[in-house]
């Protein structure tokens, strides 16, 4: 029983110690990675098409995220560190704020999990927004994310999307 105990112990340390090690630095270098446009679709994997552009600004410390560009639901998240935290701040056709931080517990190399940490123009106990999220990289030119909206204080539904990464055209396309 002592070793049972003991081995349960050690594989307790062990899993807090790596996930508590997780480097929001290595995060954001690989949500760098990004940059570029990217297709797919939303909702389900056979669902409506979009398209997602990723682009680097700000000298290259911030990463936007640009979803149904250019149309009335146009919507920017900005991703940047602040200190040892990976942050994001949704700018929502909803006209609201939300911003999350990357939870390094429950995060891993290939996902990354965002917790609810505040927002403008919102009151997260009632009103309908973005509150959690995740991102998911199955490959490096396939991303999935899914971003949980809550209403009244709980879960109402999920935004998924499912995107691969958009060919770079070759020199001699014209």
């Amino acid at each position: 029983m002592k070793v049972f105990l003991l081995l349960v112990a050690v594989t307790a340390f062990a899993v807090a110690a790596s996930a508590a090690d997780f480097d929001a630095k290595a995060a954001f270098a690989q949500l760098q990675s990004l940059a570029g446009e990217w297709n797919g679709s939303v909702v389900k994997r056979d669902g409506p098409k979009t398209t997602v552009d990723y682009r680097l600004t700000a000298g290259g410390k911030t990463v936007m995220e640009t979803l149904f560009g250019g149309g009335a639901h146009e919507m920017i998240s900005m991703y940047h560190l602040d200190g040892p935290d990976l942050v994001i701040t949704h700018f929502c056709a909803m006209g609201n704020q939300p911003r999350m931080k990357l939870d390094r517990v429950a995060s891993r190399t290939n996902e990354f999990h965002f917790a609810f940490s505040g927002g403008s123009n919102l009151d997260a106990a009632k009103d309908t927004h973005i509150h959690e999220g995740r991102l998911r990289f199955p490959t490096a030119d396939r991303l999935e994310a899914e971003w949980v909206v809550f209403r009244n204080g709980k879960p109402v539904g999920t935004n998924a999307f499912f995107l691969s990464r958009s060919p770079k055209p070759s020199p001699t396309d014209h």
